[in-house]
């Protein structure tokens, strides 16, 4: 328990505008890696713009390490084919999360990040204060595809006896 950090939960909410890998339509499913490990979303058939709301949790131990976010189209037959991926970067929501803010007014915005050439949003990125903690909302444009966004959210989990965050001034990056 003490070689890690806490959990990060990643929802992925949704996708829009995904690419056509079979003869109309997709069957997507995400594939959320870190490191070894490799979590992934339940398969929406025949849909581009799907719903999933699958939680995946991650058990962060390092926060340089890259989180990395694939879509594929499930196939029976031959390989998944390859629908775009993003990398999806922690570092502003882990700032905030330093911050050591506390009772804030539901629906407080703590940080907003933009679309740049460093990062794959596709919109503005808000970290806001919701139901006691802060969370952040993504909306990634999948790279290496002709089109296609997904829609996460990030949640970290403290976890009694991990070594939990550094605090503000004290970078893991």
């Amino acid at each position: 328990m003490e070689h890690f950090l806490g959990l990060l939960r990643i929802r992925v909410l949704r996708g829009s505008n995904l690419a056509v890998r079979d003869t109309r339509s997709s069957d997507p499913f995400v594939v959320v890696t870190m490191g070894d490990t490799s979590l992934k979303t339940r398969v929406v058939k025949n849909n581009c713009n799907p719903e999933w709301n699958d939680e995946l949790t991650l058990s962060i131990a390092d926060l340089r390490t890259p989180i990395g976010l694939s879509v594929y189209d499930k196939d029976t037959v031959t390989d998944h084919d390859k629908m775009g991926d993003a990398v999806i970067d922690i570092e502003p929501y882990i700032e905030c999360l330093k911050m050591g803010l506390e009772s804030l007014p539901e629906g407080c915005v703590v940080k907003r990040v933009y679309p740049s050439r460093t990062n794959d949003l596709a919109d503005e990125s808000q970290c806001v204060w919701n139901k006691g903690k802060i969370i952040q909302n993504m909306h990634l444009r999948l790279k290496n595809v002709e089109c296609g966004e997904v829609e996460i959210q990030l949640e970290w989990i403290d976890v009694p006896g991990s070594k939990g965050l550094p605090k503000e001034g004290m970078s893991h990056f």
